[in-house]
């Protein structure tokens, strides 16, 4: 009888667990399609809410706070104020950072820190160029490393790349290499779930457009 009973909830537990899983995936997939789409930083912000929300429900995804930090950066993109910038990607920065204490050496983690310390510069660069350029290019390396076959972390070493070669005035060469690279990964992308990261080839092909 009582093998019986501990049989029937485990059972119970495992189907419990499905359809916490599953509706999981329906939450994460919806949201990460608002996330992408999203106009506005009102927008951002509702949906970034939701994802940290989701994060500290399920504790052990990774998921949540990458998009949450994805959404953090965006916003900081569509800001002017450098003083509110700086908050949202320091928002952005504590949420990645709650993603990589749930899963170590993960390439699209990494590249989201690559990510932020690379928008950081632009907030000051006079001040913050010579530190946080070394910063994002040893993020994009690792994050390259970790995974080669990432497009997203190929696409932002490209942007770098790009980058420091203007500010000195230095031949583009090396960043469109990169940037061709990247888009031969992004062509060949295959998402290993429907919650895997799929942006980076429109800034990637925009940032090729500039390449002569």
């Amino acid at each position: 009888m009582k093998t019986t009973t501990l049989i029937l909830a485990f059972a119970l537990s495992f189907i419990v667990s499905l359809a916490d899983d599953g509706k999981y995936m329906e939450v994460m997939q919806k949201n990460i399609m608002t996330v992408y789409t999203a106009k506005t930083i009102p927008d951002l912000q509702a949906v970034v809410n939701t994802f940290e929300r989701v994060g500290a429900a399920e504790k052990t995804k990774w998921e949540p706070f990458y998009y949450a930090s994805f959404g953090y950066i965006m916003m900081a993109n569509q800001e002017a104020d450098l003083t509110k910038k700086d908050s949202y990607l320091d928002q952005a920065n504590a949420a990645i950072k709650k993603a990589s204490a749930i899963v170590t050496n993960e390439s699209e983690i990494v590249a989201i820190e690559g990510f932020i310390q690379m928008l950081r510069i632009g907030v000051d660069p006079a001040t913050r160029g010579q530190e946080y350029s070394g910063l994002a290019m040893q993020s994009f390396g690792k994050a390259v490393g970790l995974n080669p076959e990432n497009p997203r972390a190929l696409g932002l070493l490209a942007q770098m790349q790009f980058g420091t070669a203007q500010f000195f005035g230095s031949s583009t060469a090396e960043a469109c290499g990169t940037a061709d690279k990247a888009l031969e990964k992004f062509a060949t992308y295959k998402p290993a779930s429907p919650l895997s990261p799929q942006w980076g080839k429109e800034m990637t092909v925009e940032l090729k457009g500039k390449c002569k």
